[in-house]
């Protein structure tokens, strides 16, 4: 997407408004918080629940303001604004970040994470190891990871039932810009397009594309049930994504005004986890009421089977193409897995 040119002088406007102290009133900090995704969206809830929080436990001497998807430019766009501090924060999922980070797109293993929501919680939020191990690569790139959150399972939608690898042959497949998740779909067959996320809906009406995944409730939201005719859970990854904020600017804070920042991302984290199979379970009402030809496909063991073993070598592609922290950071989401499996 083309930012406009009024978008485009934005960030000037932002760097000498943002991220440091401003008298105005009470108001002592005036921060910016990018979305990838639209009002009312999962990212849409944990920001509000965030700022919510954090402007009320500083007696609102910190304000922030939340911009959608759209406002800023593109997923890859929004990433440079936070790395060069025009945004203090924002939320950066793997399948974008992967090109940026490589680490990161150990997110996009399939068949990697567990499909029980408690032990997945725990992994992402709790585990020992993931979070910290990944946050050093993000300070590389001038990023501070904050936290790690899922939005719902990633849910197949097509004109076609895919239920076997072999289905995926000739169907042009959307994915996010990361290296791996384009090997990924490959591996089944598929003809691997990337777009950005505010054209999938026309290039589907257009049949440029066939399928894409999404979580239920970007489905509805985006209305791309509406030029799809199949839903198809096959269990194969998570929607994961990552709340971010620049590096530098955190660095610079008052140990007091952090402090507040990690209270704010504790409270929005224990809201999400609650809140995401509620919004994600409502949504997918919402696109069966709306479009109850719609089919809704859950794929049987025996199915996923056959796509977990055309899976089997994505661990060693991570390991190829995941930077030079991929074995660590692998060894790292493992030993969590198996510490949640334990605990």
């Amino acid at each position: 997407m083309k930012c406009s040119g009024k978008l485009l002088a934005l960030p000037i406007v932002l760097v000498l408004l943002i991220g440091f102290p401003i008298e105005a009133g009470a108001v002592k900090y005036l921060w910016q918080i990018a979305l990838e995704e639209i009002e009312g969206s999962m990212q849409h809830e944990y920001a509000k629940k965030f700022v919510e929080t954090i402007e009320r436990k500083s007696k609102r001497q910190i304000r922030c303001n939340i911009h959608f998807y759209g406002e800023l430019g593109t997923s890859d766009e929004i990433t440079r604004l936070l790395q060069e501090g025009d945004v203090q924060f924002a939320f950066q999922s793997p399948g974008h970040l992967g090109s940026t980070i490589a680490e990161v797109q150990v997110f996009s293993i399939h068949y990697l994470f567990p499909t029980d929501s408690a032990l997945l919680e725990k992994i992402l939020s709790k585990g020992p190891n993931t979070y910290k191990t990944l946050g050093k690569y993000y300070r590389k790139h001038r990023l501070e990871l904050l936290s790690i959150i899922q939005e719902g399972w990633q849910i197949w939608t097509a004109n076609k039932p895919l239920r076997k690898p072999a289905d995926f042959a000739g169907v042009n497949f959307r994915v996010m810009s990361s290296p791996f998740l384009i090997t990924a779909y490959r591996r089944y067959g598929a003809y691997v397009t990337t777009v950005p996320y505010s054209q999938i809906y026309m290039d589907l009406e257009m049949g440029k594309l066939d399928a894409q995944c999404q979580p239920f409730f970007a489905i509805q939201e985006m209305k791309f049930y509406e030029v799809q005719d199949y839903m198809i859970k096959a269990n194969q990854l998570p929607f994961i994504a990552t709340f971010v904020a620049n590096h530098a600017f955190i660095e610079k804070l008052p140990q007091e005004i952090r402090a507040v920042i990690h209270e704010a991302v504790e409270e929005a984290n224990e809201f999400i986890f609650d809140f995401e199979p509620e919004l994600n379970q409502k949504r997918f009402d919402m696109i069966m009421e709306a479009k109850p030809s719609m089919k809704y496909i859950e794929l049987t063991e025996e199915e996923i089977a056959a796509f977990q073993e055309k899976a089997k070598p994505l661990r060693q592609k991570f390991l190829q193409m995941g930077g030079e922290g991929a074995r660590e950071v692998l060894e790292a989401v493992l030993k969590d897995k198996e510490w949640a499996e334990s605990n």
